[in-house]
């Protein structure tokens, strides 16, 4: 129990002085309690982990989730471990830390002048996050100190290995051999890749012309290799038509031969005449078409 005797003068009156430096050293030992309680425990939310720093010097890895440390000696930096993504498109949608207003600019094989647009999705590896924190302090810094200049690097120096037409024509193989290459060097760098995309190529207006005209070129070609086929096929047809009713016209003959020749045409036209004699007659021709004498 609080003596109250304490707080009193030898004449019985209150000693306001004491109540008052009694009170301020309970709010200060409150206030003490209060930013021990607050600073000795945090949390880790998704999609990061925590590096725990004492003095400056990095001394453990804290997970996802609730974590205690020392207060006043130890903290713990935030180190972002989900998807980010670098874009180096000014066509498309900015990325999610280093928006990007320009393409990377190169040279073909035939040095042609070339922009390429590309979008980086990646993250950096969990189980490196203490070495990485311990060079570069931050995600944005290793960033841009690593990863950036990776992806300058390898973009730059495979779009040099294709002629200008052959970035068009092979923009496949261009993003998967820029994959396979970014893959493995953002691996040996602490970082994983997700994803690489070529989304854009643009060459000088001269140049771009020059391609249309060649490619309106090559469609025209075709298409007058196609029409010709066309017209082969038409006239195969002909021949074809024409053979069969040679043929036809011979099987005929044969059978008119086989059943008596000109008597069995003769049999024909009885079979077929309607009793009229034809009324204009062909020189040197007589009225009866019948044999009678036969």
């Amino acid at each position: 129990m609080i003596n109250n005797n304490m707080y009193k003068n030898q004449d019985g009156s209150l000693n306001e002085k004491k109540v008052t430096t009694h009170l301020v050293i309970g709010l200060v030992v409150g206030f003490i309690l209060l930013v021990l309680f607050f600073t000795t425990w945090g949390t880790v939310k998704a999609g990061y982990k925590g590096v725990r720093v004492q003095f400056g010097a990095v001394v453990g890895v804290v997970d996802t989730g609730l974590y205690f440390k020392i207060p006043f000696i130890q903290k713990v930096e935030k180190m972002e471990i989900k998807t980010r993504t670098i874009n180096y498109d000014k066509g498309g949608d900015v990325g999610q830390e280093k928006p990007t207003e320009d393409n990377l600019f190169g040279a073909s094989k035939d040095l042609q002048d070339v922009a390429i647009g590309v979008v980086v999705n990646y993250h950096i590896n969990p189980d490196r996050v203490k070495e990485i924190y311990s060079q570069y302090r931050s995600v944005d810094n290793y960033e841009v100190n690593i990863i950036e200049p990776v992806i300058r690097e390898l973009v730059k120096s495979t779009s040099a290995q294709y002629t200008a037409e052959e970035l068009v024509t092979k923009r496949a193989e261009f993003g998967d051999k820029v994959n396979v290459l970014m893959s493995e060097r953002l691996a040996s760098k602490d970082a994983i890749l997700e994803r690489f995309s070529v989304t854009n190529f643009e060459f000088s207006h001269a140049f771009t012309q020059s391609i249309e005209a060649k490619v309106t070129a090559v469609q025209n070609a075709e298409a007058a290799k196609n029409k010709l086929e066309q017209i082969k096929f038409e006239a195969q047809q002909t021949i074809e038509t024409a053979k069969a009713q040679a043929e036809s016209i011979r099987i005929q003959a044969q059978a008119i031969q086989n059943q008596g020749g000109a008597e069995y045409v003769q049999l024909q036209a009885i079979a077929k005449w309607n009793g009229q004699l034809p009324i204009q007659m062909l020189p040197n021709s007589t009225v009866p078409f019948i044999n009678l004498t036969k």
